[in-house]
């Protein structure tokens, strides 16, 4: 049986609170689960108590093959639990491709717009240094 730690949803309608359970991965978010081993509120500040965790059950759990969400194992790295690697994305800012290809479009109608504008200048100017 694969199992996770992961995050169960309660609270109501925007307040969320989420319990930190162990279940198996074939079980919807909030349904059946294993044992809950924390808590998350995420309506208290940053600075507050905001993650409660059982660290011996999350560790007897780790032991015996479950495996973190990243959200929780953000809270097992910050409890100083279990490691999160690191990660790079450059690209995340960039994008998509549609959007990259409607900019190259409209940049593209400016400049055969500015240079057109810039022929009508030059062509009075010609004429009238010819007469």
């Amino acid at each position: 049986m694969a199992l996770k730690i992961r995050l169960a949803r309660a609270g109501s309608k925007k307040r969320p609170y989420y319990h930190i359970v162990i279940a198996d991965v074939r079980s919807p978010r909030d349904g059946r689960f294993i044992e809950t081993v924390g808590a998350w509120n995420p309506m208290l500040p940053k600075d507050g108590d905001r993650v409660k965790i059982d660290e011996e059950r999350v560790k007897h759990w780790l032991s015996h093959g479950a495996l973190p969400t990243d959200r929780v194992l953000r809270f097992l790295d910050q409890a100083g639990i279990a490691k999160r690697p690191a990660r790079s994305n450059p690209t995340k800012a960039e994008p998509g491709k549609k959007a990259q290809e409607r900019a190259a479009f409209l940049k593209k109608a400016e400049e055969e717009a500015a240079a057109k504008l810039a022929a009508e200048r030059e062509a009075p100017a010609e004429e009238a240094a010819a007469s």
